[in-house]
């Protein structure tokens, strides 16, 4: 064993970033560590044991997924192949068995190259979501039946989602030095284990997670080109550039955002381009689909279509639902520039992904996945997450006993069409009610968690304590220091060296 001293082991690790404990600073966190002996107490030995935040949480995410395997038992066991609702009365459906043979995975057939039988001609999937489903029909064995194959395809995909859902959780836990234990917020998400294997999201979601864990830590060409790599499997994670743009442009980091935006130009190019040069409609089938897709599950859309004599046409919803997130861009762009203290940037990373979402046509219930990370990033709050969780859950449950109804024929098994929209109605509040808290503390920065506990943007890289360069409104003139400027020094939310508290 080494044999440093008592003294050079108390030196080093008063260089280390004091953790910020939940059950000190949240009472819904103080209340719930009862079920595993009660708030962290003085003589605990943190940083001591083999037992650290980022390993603890890790296997935490990895039981809680492991759950929502189980919670699919019965659609394993028979309700994907015999009977037409019950995969739906037991709210268990998953696409993946589905899609193996219906995108011709089981024929063996080359995604994007190949067409495929049936309405759809090809996958229509961005191209590296398309790899990973075709490293996975690699790996599933061709012997048995169709429902073999297809239990195997479903449990390798799962093997390989269960190790992006560790990903997810190490990296949130992670970004915030100071705040590791916020990753058991996307740990124990019901929400994220009930939905993360009904399709292939958290391919994207743990590469939009690692590329926030490196752009907190200051390598944007780095996050740039996990960013780029998550956009090749999802089309959701470019829009992280749009507040991140105006977040640069406030602080004057042009250099960093050209370095970040450029790596992730390459790196997209890089796996779509082959596809693009020598499959080009195949490449194309993702975007053809996206644009002429109608109105579906889970958007207030459906709700306007489903009571409406005359539903809007499909180009006219594309049309409105494209000005609504625009104006939804400015809305947040607005607020970064005129907030008093710069926005963190894991706060407007989740309002441009919530606006996206609650504008779009369609609301599949694994979309919730894209928010769960950086729900936990933008406001660590146990109360408003397990309220917006909630809400979740029962849209996750809605929409199942909802398609139950439209396939049980004259039995009607399950929720009719006003209870489906009184479902979409609490998703869509629940979402709502999670922004407005986000605004909150952007406009009120001492209400903010992060920043009450004296971090400004744990997660901002070089935005982080960074000076304003650009500012516009009220925030020209600020009436109160921030925590990092040069001067009299004031912590968010606290008494500081300045004699008053904000």
């Amino acid at each position: 064993m080494c044999g440093m001293s008592s003294g050079e082991s108390t030196q080093a690790s008063a260089h280390e970033p004091e953790l910020v404990k939940p059950t000190e600073e949240d009472r819904v966190a103080a209340a719930g560590s009862e079920l595993i002996g009660g708030p962290l107490g003085r003589r605990a030995l943190l940083g001591r044991s083999w037992w650290t935040p980022v390993r603890v949480i890790a296997l935490v995410a990895i039981g809680m997924f492991a759950l929502g395997l189980i919670q699919k038992a019965p659609c394993y066991n028979g309700a994907w192949f015999f009977g037409a609702s019950s995969q739906y009365t037991h709210a268990c459906y998953s696409d993946i068995p589905h899609l193996y043979q219906g995108r011709g995975f089981a024929d063996g057939l080359v995604p994007y190259f190949d067409k495929l039988p049936g309405d759809m001609e090809y996958l229509e999937y961005p191209v590296l979501t398309g790899v990973f489903m075709e490293v996975a029909a690699w790996l599933t064995s061709g012997d048995g039946s169709i429902q073999d194959q297809e239990q195997w395809y479903w449990m390798v995909n799962a093997g390989m989602l269960m190790a992006c859902a560790a990903v997810i959780a190490v990296c949130v836990t992670r970004t915030h030095a100071r705040r590791p234990w916020d990753g058991l917020l996307v740990a124990l998400a019901p929400a994220f284990a009930l939905t993360a294997t009904i399709n292939w999201d958290l391919l994207a979601v743990a590469l939009t997670a690692a590329a926030m864990l490196m752009w907190s830590r200051g390598r944007s060409l780095a996050f740039g080109v996990l960013l780029g790599l998550a956009t090749a499997a999802k089309l959701y994670p470019v829009l992280l550039l749009g507040p991140l743009l105006v977040l640069c442009w406030r602080a004057g980091r042009w250099r960093e955002y050209g370095t970040a935006l450029a790596g992730a130009a390459v790196a997209w190019l890089v796996v779509n381009g082959p596809v693009m040069l020598f499959a080009f409609d195949g490449w194309s089938k993702f975007y053809t689909f996206s644009q002429e897709r109608g109105v579906d599950f889970g958007s207030f859309w459906l709700i306007v279509a489903q009571n409406s004599d005359d539903p809007l046409s499909t180009d006219t919803v594309n049309t409105f639902a494209t000005l609504l997130v625009l104006l939804c861009c400015l809305g947040v762009a607005a607020l970064a520039l005129m907030a008093p203290r710069r926005p963190r940037f894991a706060q407007l990373a989740f309002l441009i992904v919530a606006a996206f979402i609650l504008t779009n046509k369609v609301y599949s219930p694994q979309y919730v996945l894209w928010l769960v990370p950086l729900a936990v990033l933008a406001r660590p709050k146990w109360r408003d997450f397990l309220v917006w969780q909630a809400c979740e859950v029962a849209y996750f449950l809605g929409i199942w006993m909802y398609l139950a109804y439209t396939t049980s024929g004259d039995a009607h098994k399950g929720l009719p069409t006003d209870g489906y929209h009184w479902v979409i109605g609490v998703h869509l509040l629940g979402t709502l009610y999670l922004c407005a808290m986000v605004v909150r503390d952007i406009l009120m920065p001492e209400r903010d968690p992060v920043r009450r506990s004296g971090d400004d943007d744990p997660s901002g890289g070089v935005l982080d304590g960074a000076e304003d360069a650009f500012v516009i409104g009220p925030a020209a003139h600020p009436a109160r220091p921030a925590a990092h400027f040069d001067g009299p020094r004031v912590e968010w939310g606290k008494a500081g060296a300045a004699g008053g508290s904000l």
